[in-house]
């Protein structure tokens, strides 16, 4: 049921049978409808949640109701930490309101950890405490690198840098969806997508 989160946990830290069997009872699986909202934009995300399947995708809506794809949610080989933790990370770390929403683009199952149990696990676990250190930098280099990447790379750029990393995500994500991740219309990812040699 968690093997994947362990095997992922495993890349970073090693738990002993006793750290692990500890860690695990403080996980729940949830399972997710296509369409069903996992977080609402203003909520406080009181969870968080590892991706163990599935396809979601985390967005922020303007106050003309527009929305802009902050993230995809997703969890293969390619996946980084940022498409692996299903979560709006500021409101979860200062328990404070959500300014992303999220959403499931697929039947989607979640491993979820509370806000409470991820601090007994860091007050109880030393190798916890670390884990959540080395995920936190991981999520900082990810918005670093995506500011980076949006004030210096071209819409081309950026695109073919998405197909490279992640080619499927253009036949399973709503193009529209794609283009506002990218920072384009959903017109110039069409032509794009023409212009590109898969």
């Amino acid at each position: 049921m968690f093997d994947r989160y362990e095997d992922f946990i495993k890349g970073y830290i090693s738990f002993n049978i006793v750290e692990w069997t500890l860690f695990k009872s403080r996980l729940t699986l949830k399972e997710f409808k296509k369409g069903d909202v996992i977080l609402h934009q203003g909520d406080v995300c009181k969870e968080l949640y590892f991706i163990n399947g599935g396809l979601a995708r985390g967005f922020v809506i303007d106050e003309s109701g527009k929305d802009f794809t902050w993230s995809i949610f997703f969890n293969d080989k390619n996946a980084s930490v940022t498409n692996l933790f299903v979560t709006d990370y500021r409101s979860f770390l200062h328990q404070n309101a959500s300014t992303i929403q999220i959403e499931a683009l697929e039947n989607t199952q979640i491993i979820s950890v509370s806000y409470e149990n991820v601090q007994f696990l860091y007050n109880n676990l030393k190798k916890g405490e670390r884990f959540g250190r080395l995920m936190s930098e991981e999520a900082y280099a990810y918005l670093h690198n995506l500011v980076v990447e949006r004030q210096t790379k071209s819409a081309r750029e950026r695109f073919e840098n998405f197909v490279e990393k992640t080619p499927f995500l253009l036949e399973k994500v709503p193009q529209y969806h794609i283009a506002t991740f990218l920072g384009i219309t959903p017109q110039h990812l069409s032509r794009l997508k023409k212009e590109h040699k898969y």
